[in-house]
């Protein structure tokens, strides 16, 4: 179940910069793809990239969360890791810390810190109410979560937190 992480946790860039969440909300909400460590990971790209290609120029920051070290996160997401925002969660500390427990998910974060709306597992009914939120606060359009080719509903792993 989705709860509000330490505004003090240390969180890193996939590029090795570190700030506390606090410092990471101070301009706008986060509107955050957590990713497991693994290759299949990949299989989530298509799905953010329509959700972030509609939220990209919303008042929040679109990024991956990936459960890994940085050259991970560059190995599954590829050219995204350099078009968008990539935090990396080596053991698990963010992910355990908006109470998250299986991967893929969907979270958005107000700038204070709280969880507005979260999704874990694949389930695109479910993440299209947190892009509701999403659009909802932000004064924004919808994007259509689903699509072709997506993976199919109910896949997820378990996070693995230190």
């Amino acid at each position: 179940m989705a709860q509000n992480p330490d505004p003090a946790l240390e969180l890193s860039t996939s590029k090795g910069v570190t700030r506390s969440l606090d410092d990471w909300l101070t301009m706008h909400p986060l509107c955050l793809i957590f990713l497991p460590g693994r290759v299949e990971g990949a299989q989530w790209i298509p799905v953010a990239e329509r959700i972030f290609a509609t939220f990209g120029d919303a008042d929040c920051t679109c990024a991956f969360v990936v459960a890994g070290p940085e050259e991970v996160a560059r190995r599954i997401l590829g050219l995204a890791e350099e078009k968008w925002m990539t935090f990396v969660d080596p053991v698990g500390v963010l992910s355990a810390g908006v109470g998250l427990t299986q991967l893929p998910a969907f979270v958005y974060l107000r700038q204070d810190g709280t969880v507005v709306s979260a999704a874990e597992g694949w389930n695109p009914g479910e993440w299209q109410k947190v892009a509701r939120a999403v659009a909802q606060s932000t004064a924004w359009t919808v994007p259509e979560v689903r699509g072709p080719n997506d993976p199919p509903t109910g896949t997820s792993w378990p996070v693995k937190a230190a």
